[in-house]
């Protein structure tokens, strides 16, 4: 037997009717007894009978099961809910039918290009096969905590935390968002599934440089930003420039050489390009001097 199966007890109403009434026999035999010895025994069956048969007594509740096994052998699982009344020798494990969340703490591994970083994950998920969950592995609970850090190493050795040089060449952990998530469901739905396990949802809730190298990456960072702000504004500079000579041009507001505009194209762009605002100098001789 390794499949999971359903089964639907008698109901716990009938069993407690039963023990009733197998209660009130003993205790009349006894007090009737008059002394003899077969209804004092009889009497005493009756009462030990009665708490034998209350121990196969059990409540389901919504949401939740009851794996029944009888000598070591499967003999189904108990999903619906309500009072039920079973075989006492039954072995009885309850396991809950509910959605969890796991929020993994963060763990330090290495991304695709050996960078130490600290990742974590959110996992929500709920057992779907209750045979699995309760004879194919020792702790359904425990498997999934250890097969979810399990997955996020090998995540991680898949995909660079970012990349520095073209943000579009290749997927990341940062940039990936929704395919590197789905890769991550893929990844926990294939370890779960031996223990009866589905994962509903899986996202990655930290992510970061680890602590040894977080200093130069964000000094790395802030490197790239400035030289993509610096090449806009080259452009932007570049445009100006062009467009102010051909306006001069136009409007034949004034003649200018090769040697007067390629000054004039430096001046224009330290003071386009420069960090701080430009000081004039006036000259007070002539345009020549």
């Amino acid at each position: 037997m390794n499949k999971e199966k359903f089964v639907t007890p008698l109901s716990g109403y009938l069993g407690v009717l039963v023990t009733l009434v197998t209660i009130v026999a003993g205790i009349l035999l006894l007090v009737y007894s008059n002394e003899d010895v077969f209804m004092i025994i009889s009497g005493i069956v009756l009462l030990i009978a009665t708490v034998f048969m209350m121990i196969g007594l059990m409540v389901i509740n919504p949401n939740e099961s009851a794996v029944l096994v009888l000598f070591g052998d499967y003999a189904g699982t108990v999903v619906k809910n309500g009072f039920f009344w079973v075989n006492p020798f039954y072995v009885r494990k309850k396991i809950s039918l509910r959605a969890r969340n796991l929020n993994a703490d963060p763990i330090k591994v290495n991304d695709k290009l050996g960078n130490p970083i600290m990742i974590g994950i959110v996992l929500v998920w709920r057992v779907r096969n209750t045979y699995k969950a309760a004879f194919e592995v020792d702790d359904y609970n425990h498997f999934v905590e250890i097969q979810s850090e399990a997955a996020i190493r090998k995540l991680a050795g898949h995909y660079p935390y970012d990349n520095f040089d073209d943000e579009q060449k290749e997927v990341t952990l940062r940039s990936g968002g929704e395919e590197v998530n789905h890769v991550l469901e893929h990844e926990l739905t294939e370890r779960l599934d031996i223990a009866g396990i589905e994962v509903i949802e899986a996202r990655i809730s930290y992510l970061a440089y680890a602590s040894e190298i977080a200093s130069a990456m964000l000094q790395r960072q802030q490197a790239t930003a400035i030289v993509a702000a610096r090449q806009k504004i080259v452009e932007g500079a570049v445009g100006m420039v062009e467009m102010a000579l051909d306006m001069l041009s136009k409007r034949e507001i004034i003649e200018l050489d090769d040697e007067r505009k390629a000054a004039m194209v430096t001046n224009l762009m330290v003071v386009l390009t420069a960090d701080k605002a430009a000081t004039p100098v006036v000259n007070a001789g002539t345009l020549h001097h």
